[in-house]
């Protein structure tokens, strides 16, 4: 049995502004953010792996939210990605940390009738690698790439039942469940690793730290430097979806992983950070993997190991470097000249030496986290459109 297909626009709550997207927040601006408030849902929110992040939040006023009242997003409405990186979704849940939400104008939103449709079941389909080469497909071309209301209205999607939906969805958490949790055993891992960085190479702890000679400060055999003489950031490289080939190599963006393709641009280990959009998130991948334009990977680690780079770069927060006035930048040559500490190889050595077992166990969670999205973006498709039943 085969579901049929409904578009967008007829699944919407019957309420105004219940499918929102474009000039409304189009004044918002960083002369807006305020410390506290009504937080604004941007790109970097919809970059998680389950349904909604909720970290790097800024915030407007209450009276700026009001003048966007048309902006306004409530827990269960799903979030898109209308210009930048196109493709991205979110769900506000329902046991989320605020009562309402601002919109940014890279952003639409979309309110389901909650009477006919499952919310979880809308967000579970418009983040299926089919749906969103479906959405890159119709991409206006023209300036910023980006997709408009009326091309969200008009996607179609099958529609099931109210109960079936539900339990795809259950379905499809059963997954989701399995991939956070392992997320969340990488993040201890990695705490742990940073953590023994810091009491190392911050605090300047180090094995035989007390025996070692100390002149003007500084153990022997450690050095200040520019960050350029310790490792080497390149630009990325353009990768259009349209180019994109089948294969396992990741690609690196700015916010982390944005799909796979046949060919490597870089040797792992690597690491990557931001140069546009999402800044100060530095990643570090095991493989070789394709940099993409919106990075900056290390093209060469002069003085520093991949594991040590990883930790610098991390500790630096680069997004203080920030250089754009409406998109943000971090511009190399600013970042190379940045001063920093350079331990001596042995110290490195032994530092690598206790946390690649972390690390080797981060990369056997990340696979398992790898091989349970395929099975669930192969199996969705199959329930949602009826061939399998669920």
């Amino acid at each position: 049995m085969s579901w049929p297909l409904v578009t967008v626009d007829s699944i919407k709550a019957k309420v105004p502004y219940a499918c929102v997207g474009g000039p409304f927040g189009s004044n918002l601006t960083s002369k807006h953010y305020v410390d506290e408030g009504v937080p604004v849902i941007r790109g970097q929110n919809l970059s998680g792996s389950n349904q909604f992040n909720e970290e790097g939040f800024v915030f407007v006023s209450a009276e700026k939210a009001e003048a966007l009242r048309p902006n306004t997003a409530n827990r269960g409405d799903v979030i898109f990605t209308q210009r930048g990186t196109l493709g991205q979704v979110g769900l506000i849940p329902s046991e989320s940390n605020y009562e309402r939400y601002i919109v940014s104008q890279s952003q639409m939103k979309l309110t389901v009738d909650s009477a006919r449709v499952d919310a979880r079941y809308i967000y579970q389909y418009f983040r299926l690698p089919s749906t969103v080469q479906a959405i890159l497909n119709r991409t206006i071309t023209a300036g910023v790439p980006h997709i408009n209301l009326g091309i969200l209205k008009a996607l179609e999607l099958p529609l099931p039942p109210l109960n079936i939906q539900r339990r795809i969805s259950d379905v499809s958490q059963n997954y989701d469940d399995l991939i956070e949790t392992n997320l969340r055993r990488i993040a201890l891992l990695e705490e742990s690793a940073r953590l023994l960085y810091r009491e190392w190479f911050v605090n300047l702890r180090f094995p035989g730290y007390a025996l070692v000679k100390w002149q003007d400060g500084l153990p022997e055999g450690w050095r200040f430097g520019q960050l350029d003489q310790a490792l080497f950031l390149q630009r990325g490289f353009d990768l259009p979806h349209g180019a994109r080939k089948l294969g396992d190599i990741p690609i690196i963006a700015s916010t982390g992983v944005n799909g796979f393709h046949n060919e490597a641009k870089a040797n792992g280990p690597g690491v990557v950070t931001g140069r546009s959009g999402t800044l100060g998130v530095v990643h570090y991948v095991h493989e070789d993997f394709w940099p993409l334009n919106t990075a900056l990977w290390v093209k060469e680690f002069r003085s520093v190991t991949p594991f040590v780079a990883y930790f610098m770069l991390s500790d630096l927060n680069l997004a203080q470097y920030n250089s754009g006035a409406s998109v943000p930048s971090l511009d190399r040559k600013v970042v190379h000249s940045i001063e920093v500490l350079i331990p001596p190889e042995k110290i490195m050595a032994l530092f690598d030496e206790q946390i690649g077992p972390f690390f080797e166990q981060i990369r056997a969670l990340q696979e398992m986290n790898k091989c349970a999205q395929y099975a669930r973006d192969e199996l969705l498709p199959k329930l949602m459109s009826g061939t399998i039943r669920v």
